[in-house]
């Protein structure tokens, strides 16, 4: 069974290699995305394993169709980088992976701590030797309310976490998944000093944090997100830092992270933008969309990926 695997990267090649032989799967790896130079490499597979870093536009579904790619694995938890329904008119069916939520659990809390001891602005103090206390003092998780929107494998765990804080903890979604308070998102940002999100990103989550729910918010909240980008409307999160509503925020996903994230900016000019304010800013944590990327989640990936396809051949080959 052939399966071409795109956009892979040197630490994942490795396992796909190791791994391969032991589903019976031969692996055709490149370290490019899908793209109109590249199609031609999924010729012979049924199934194909992609990154998300690169969006897969309609144009190249509709050529993988035509060279007879009926299966995606997307290496990764959203869907956001691929028109699902539209793949799935052209007869390609695209799946997601599951990997450990711990991966991103442990740096959502990272962040949350980060964000209230005013780590940012402490390091880059230091690092121009620059010892004194800030301004302002942290505060410590036990004293606060924490809302976590969205219960699923990565909420849920970072529950898990909180729960050996001591700090309230409130929760939305639209399943009771944990044993957490569920509050409606209105009370949830009213009442939270955090507010977390770990919800998928479509058209009923795109904003879901925009100027309106900022002043639900109560007064000096922080905010974090290792879900997605565009779960926040960037614009409104940068005024409410700058009038003072929002204390800080932490982020490991932002919108238009596609034209920074995963690239070496070193050196060159940047074009001011809400991301390179909000980067720029004292009380603001960004993280290039790493939250996943531990030994253990990648093992995961690239493991969930190959029985993905397996399975997708299994399941075809009896038709």
């Amino acid at each position: 069974m052939r399966v071409t695997i795109f956009c892979c990267e040197p630490d994942e090649e490795a396992v796909f290699r190791e791994k391969s032989p032991d589903y019976g799967i031969e692996p055709v790896i490149t370290a490019a995305p899908v793209s109109e130079s590249t199609i031609a490499l999924a010729e012979g597979s049924r199934s194909i394993s992609v990154g998300h870093k690169t969006p897969i536009t309609n144009a190249h579904l509709e050529a993988l169709s035509a060279l007879g790619v009926q299966y995606i694995s997307t290496r990764s938890i959203g869907y956001n980088h691929i028109d699902v329904a539209f793949a799935q008119s052209v007869g390609i069916t695209v799946k997601n992976v599951a990997y450990s939520p711990d991966a991103v659990a442990d740096h959502t809390l990272m962040l949350m701590l980060m964000a209230l001891r005013q780590t940012k602005a402490v390091v880059l103090s230091a690092s121009v030797h620059d010892y004194r206390l800030t301004p302002t003092r942290g505060r410590e998780l036990r004293d606060l309310t924490v809302g976590v929107v969205g219960t699923g494998r990565i909420g849920s765990a970072v529950i898990d976490r909180l729960s050996g804080f001591g700090c309230e903890v409130l929760a939305n979604d639209s399943r009771q998944t944990t044993s957490a308070h569920y509050v409606s998102l209105d009370e949830l940002l009213h009442r939270s000093d955090i507010v977390t999100l770990h919800m998928p990103l479509d058209e009923s989550t795109h904003h879901l944090l925009d100027a309106h729910a900022f002043e639900s918010m109560r007064d000096g909240a922080y905010v974090v997100n290792t879900g997605r980008g565009s779960l926040i409307d960037s614009t409104a999160l940068l005024d409410a830092l700058e009038s003072g509503k929002v204390s800080g925020a932490a982020l490991d996903v932002v919108e238009g992270e596609e034209h920074f994230f995963y690239a070496d900016h070193r050196g060159q000019a940047i074009e001011e933008s809400t991301f390179t304010r909000l980067h720029a800013m004292p009380n603001v944590v960004i993280t290039p969309h790493n939250a996943f990327y531990t030994d253990h989640a990648l093992n995961d990936t690239v493991v969930n990926s190959l029985v993905n396809c397996l399975k997708f051949e299994k399941g075809a080959s009896h038709v």
